[in-house]
């Protein structure tokens, strides 16, 4: 149990009350806690910290199963806590709110008379209700300790931090609601001017909501959002490295932070840094359709097999980018595809990336016997001083023999990484717009620029993917590369037989794909296909055409 994951969560829910978003719920809890006994603001907490807890943890484990956008749970809240202050406000539209909802008043006054004068119970009953309404509107602050609990590996631990934050968070709404019930008990003017009381509070949520908005829109502009990967690191070459010793090391080595968070282990029990305490550890983020990963993965498992009985643990962080590189059965398939022997974790979540604070795939983390990460290299390349290096933390003498695998060089005219969901896409064209989560037919553009994309026919643009609807749906891409590799799918794991044209004409064997056959590839499983190889890079265009519907394509990747 992470007690210091625990006090900090704690503590972030204290320090929320600085918060603009707790501002909104403030009103609620004085005016809530005006009524009723000694002991209602009590219960108001008690329910608030109750419904708060139950509901984050459902929320998390709903959003993470059906993929929902939470910005859009955010936007609702906010326009239910505007409502909220509407209400108030106007008379007319309190003694609608009051007609809707005379049943939960009824049952609210029957809670309060069963639990005697204290009202401690229907305390609990709005305090409930309070916090249904405050989590998702807290998302900025609640995203740091929503993190703490994914990274979290025991529904225990999970539990413990979200009751912390809030406890945290509801001990001074407590005092604030004993306070001012206090204040509203002394002073008859408050209690004569009610009606005006109300409004005020209404109108506090009003701007309180505007301001959140305006806030959260303001940040928008300004922040790049780091809280999922975002790039492919590129391709870097170095020289034959002679010379054994710590090359390009960090300059200050930083203690390796822990596995935290991680789903099924591959070749190997769960493992943590603690137990490879003594040992030189190569940690490998990764994601299987990946064609940068995928070129690391030759060197990798060479270096598992020459240095393993030596000390080396190579241990590789699949992190996905792809909802379908979640699945387990996918991630063993190329794990087994790729002759993987060592160690492999799912990070599902990204807890260990983040707790990495990595940014790229793939992205390798030299540590020494005594935990220490001491060296770093993001994306392909480098072979040599990362292998060079790998054998000094091991005491292993002599030079670096050079790898028969040859370096891919970079092309500073290649086409970049290319998505197709329309989430990160940004070189569509054709007719109509890109429309979103429907079927639409479209028509291909006449010429496609180059480095962009055009569909013919019917496809469903969705967040990550484009999905073929009907037979002969195409896709254009005109791009400038040797090499070029498309992430594809099914809909139903049925296979799928798409059509390939290079220029108008079929691919010939000087420029299919290693996943090419007669101008063909047949789509089995989720995964990165190979689909043109010339001898140079040139600039084509590449046509797809799925034979049948049901064709999932993801992203197109290029290489020299």
């Amino acid at each position: 149990m992470n007690l210091i994951e625990i006090g900090s969560a704690f503590v972030e829910g204290i320090l929320l009350i600085a918060s603009p978003c707790i501002l909104p719920v403030l009103p609620l809890v004085l005016s809530a806690s005006a009524d009723g006994g000694k002991k209602r603001p009590f219960g108001i907490i008690a329910g608030f910290v109750l419904s708060f807890s139950v509901f984050a943890l459902i929320s998390r484990s709903l959003v993470e199963a059906l993929h929902i956008d939470v910005n859009i749970i955010k936007t609702v809240s906010l326009w239910l806590l505007f409502l909220f202050g509407l209400v108030l406000i106007s008379s007319k539209m309190s003694e609608v709110f009051s007609r809707l909802t005379q049943r939960a008043a009824s049952f609210g006054n029957t809670v309060s008379q069963q639990s005697g004068k204290d009202g401690f119970f229907s305390g609990m009953v709005i305090g409930s209700l309070i916090g249904l309404i405050w989590t998702p509107c807290a998302g900025p602050i609640l995203a740091v300790v929503l993190v703490q609990v994914i990274k979290e590996q025991t529904n225990l631990s999970a539990i413990l931090i979200i009751m912390s934050f809030a406890v945290g968070a509801g001990l001074p709404m407590l005092a604030i609601a004993l306070v001012g019930r206090s204040v509203l008990g002394k002073f008859s003017f408050f209690t004569k001017h009610t009606e005006e009381l109300r409004r005020a509070f209404g109108v506090i949520i009003i701007l309180s909501v505007g301001y959140i908005a305006f806030s959260a829109n303001i940040d928008a502009l300004f922040t790049v959002d780091n809280s999922m990967p975002q790039q492919t690191a590129p391709a870097t070459t170095s020289a034959q490295t002679p010379a054994l010793q710590l090359e390009d090391g960090l300059e200050q080595p930083y203690p390796a932070p822990a596995f935290t968070g991680l789903g099924d282990w591959f070749n190997s029990r769960p493992l943590t840094m603690a137990d490879l305490k003594g040992k030189v550890v190569l940690v490998d983020f990764w994601t299987y359709s990946c064609v940068n990963c995928v070129r690391t993965l030759p060197y990798i498992t060479s270096w598992d097999k020459k240095y393993r009985a030596q000390g080396l643990v190579i241990v590789g962080i699949h992190s996905p980018e792809f909802e379908f590189e979640k699945e387990p059965e996918n991630v063993k398939a190329a794990i087994a595809a790729r002759g993987i022997k060592y160690p492999v974790a799912l990070d599902n979540n990204l807890a260990t990336w983040l707790s990495f604070n990595n940014q790229y795939w793939p992205a390798h983390y030299l540590i020494n016997r005594d935990g220490q990460v001491v060296y770093t290299h993001f994306g392909e390349g480098r072979y040599d001083v990362t292998e060079n290096n790998i054998r000094y933390l091991l005491g292993l003498k002599g030079t670096v023999k050079p790898s028969a695998q040859k370096e891919i060089p970079s092309d500073a005219n290649q086409t970049p990484e290319t998505y197709l969901g329309y989430t990160r896409t940004e070189s569509y064209v054709g007719k109509p717009e890109m429309q979103h989560d429907v079927t639409a037919t479209y028509q291909a553009a006449v010429p496609v620029p180059l480095n962009s994309w055009t569909l013919q026919g019917s496809w469903r643009v969705e967040s990550e993917k484009d999905v073929a609807v009907d037979d002969n749906a195409t896709l254009q891409l005109r791009f400038s590369a040797k090499k070029v590799f498309l992430v594809m799918g099914t809909t139903d794991g049925k296979p799928v037989k798409v059509s390939l044209k290079l220029d108008g004409a079929p691919l010939v064997k000087k420029t299919d794909g290693k996943d090419v056959h007669k101008s063909t590839v047949t789509v089995e499983r989720h995964t990165l296909y190979e689909l043109v190889s010339l001898p140079s890079s040139k600039e084509g265009l590449l046509e797809i055409t799925a034979q049948q519907p049901g064709l999932e394509i993801y992203a197109f990747t290029f290489g020299g």
